[in-house]
């Protein structure tokens, strides 16, 4: 189980590249960047899971987190995700209506 992760900044947003499977093993360290950026005064953040091929209940749970501290200043948290098998996670837990679905980067990036 491994997952790969990388930070950029774009039009003002900072964003987290995912790959590989983000799951109770690895969601820590998702959480960690995440966490780090926010705390560094990102409040508009992208998670790109295009490169994700398993998601489960513990990463939908480090999204809910920094959804929630984004939300304190004011900032956006969205996700970039196209592949059926994440977003019918998004669908079936109802987060896409809290969290903004995208199926690119430029999709997220417009938003």
């Amino acid at each position: 189980m491994e997952i790969t992760l990388a930070t950029r900044q774009a039009q003002g947003r900072a964003i987290v590249d995912v790959a590989g499977e983000v799951d109770v093993h690895t969601a820590p360290e998702l959480d960690a960047i995440i966490s780090a950026l926010i705390a560094e005064g990102n409040s508009r953040v992208i998670v790109d899971l295009s490169g994700v091929e398993f998601l489960d209940s513990t990463g939908l749970g480090v999204l809910v987190k920094a959804l929630k501290r984004v939300r304190e200043t004011d900032g956006s948290l969205d996700v970039v995700a196209s592949a059926d098998r994440i977003t019918k996670v998004f669908r079936i837990t109802g987060l896409d209506a809290v969290i903004g679905i995208h199926a690119t980067l430029d999709d997220a990036l417009a938003g």
